[in-house]
């Protein structure tokens, strides 16, 4: 059946934008305008809502394979239509690793009737180990959009290196994760003085930095670009402006939590305020936030890492990561648009139209004859994030409770409605 979106605010930065119907035919998008014809039609009330482009999450943990009790990829594409996400890309430190075409294989056959286009990120070292590169072609020949071992650090710089210069030839993306390990040394919070106060032992900035400088300069030296992940800290995003100016090939990502929250919120002993890199200072986070506004930071990424609730109970041993595909959207709103620093159509940018660009993924733009990938959403709304309407299979969100601005309200993939809320 065909569907009409009728009268919705349309927020579009590569494309036409205003008050308009959508009609969808087939899975596409088959009009856009003023007062077009209903007949036979499913009509979408829009008035008063906002449209755009699906959201494109380009960095989530669904644990699949192997650790399925957190999360799989159906529920975690449950949680991604009802955070207004279209598409999503899982990283590979799953058990298996995804490190070869079988895994690559598997995982997109069960894929296909998910509620978000899924586009896996493979391995660069084979079972993420950190001693031998995997097969990149076969890995893209088998869909893999990107490269990284995220979830740890490749340790060795060559390797690093040869990994970028083989990736760059064949236009397949390095996604790097900052972090020296010798380091943080069992470090489990930012090192500072929250974690002298509660007596743990803390995560130094440096094991971020040192490794965003090395690779920049491994991305200086070679031509060949590099992304790096999870941006948390004052000095990253300096060090990421400057390679910027000069003309380095990077680009970066980082978290709601890393400019909405600080560490101040760990002194509850709560290990649902834990991820990594960990939540850090309150100049750490308005430095952040002064990334997103001048475009030091490409995109805004959830690190959706889910975790049970008996993982999470003691605050010293607890596995790091956080949820937050369902909240992403909001924590945003609120704090970059709500408060004038950033345009909503910055946002939909920094969540939809760079994601799409930097992993070469379709999506970011709503146009006659392109897919019908949209999101509507209340920017008068709150999202309050509960146990009770949570889609993830776990509950490990800093949000919890938490009341946000903006509410998703329908998402469609492909013309397949995967999330509405009656309205």
């Amino acid at each position: 059946m065909k569907q009409l979106i009728r009268g919705v605010e349309l927020v579009n930065p590569k494309g036409m934008s205003g008050e308009t119907d959508i009609l969808i035919e087939e899975g596409r998008i088959a009009g856009l305008g003023h007062g077009l014809p209903a007949d036979g039609c499913q009509v979408i009330a829009g008035k008063g809502l906002w449209a755009a482009p699906g959201l494109i999450d380009i960095h989530v943990h669904f644990r699949d394979p192997g650790l399925t009790h957190k999360e799989d990829i159906f529920t975690g594409c449950a949680a991604a239509a009802a955070g207004g996400f279209t598409a999503v890309c899982c990283m590979p430190n799953t058990k298996p690793p995804i490190d070869c075409p079988d895994v690559l294989d598997e995982l997109r056959g069960r894929a296909g009737s998910a509620l978000a286009k899924l586009y896996p990120v493979a391995c660069i070292t084979q079972g993420m180990r950190g001693e031998e590169l995997c097969d990149f072609a076969a890995l893209k020949a088998h869909g893999a959009v990107a490269v990284s071992d995220d979830g740890r650090p490749v340790e060795n710089a060559r390797l690093m290196q040869r990994a970028m210069e083989a990736c760059s030839g064949m236009g397949l993306p390095v996604i790097s994760h900052c972090e020296d390990l010798a380091i943080i040394d069992g470090g489990i919070m930012n090192l500072g003085a929250v974690s002298r106060e509660l007596g743990v032992k803390g995560m130094d900035r440096t094991s971020e930095e040192s490794v965003t400088a090395r690779e920049i300069a491994l991305a200086q030296g070679t031509g060949a670009p590099i992304h790096i992940a999870h941006v948390s800290t004052a000095g990253s995003v300096a060090l990421i402006r400057d390679a910027k100016r000069r003309g380095v090939p990077v680009t970066c990502e980082t978290g709601p939590h890393y400019f909405t929250l600080t560490e101040d919120l760990l002194r509850g002993r709560d290990a649902n305020f834990r991820m990594n890199p960990p939540l850090r200072t309150e100049r750490d986070r308005e430095a952040v936030l002064e990334g997103l506004c001048d475009g030091t930071i490409d995109a805004i990424a959830t690190d959706h890492a889910p975790h049970t609730p008996e993982e999470k109970r003691e605050f010293e041993t607890a596995p790091n990561g956080i949820i937050g595909l369902q909240t992403s959207f909001p924590a945003a709103y609120t704090a970059l648009v709500k408060t004038g620093l950033l345009t909503l159509n910055r946002l939909v940018e920094l969540m939809s139209v760079s994601p799409a660009a930097l992993l070469h993924l379709p999506g970011g733009c709503v146009k006659e004859g392109g897919a019908a990938d949209l999101v509507l959403f209340s920017t008068e709304e709150q999202t309050v994030l509960t146990r009770e309407n949570n889609r993830s299979r776990s509950c490990n969100s800093p949000y919890l409770g938490v009341p946000l601005t903006g509410r998703i309200k329908l998402t469609m993939c492909g013309g397949r409605v995967t999330y509405r809320e009656i309205f």
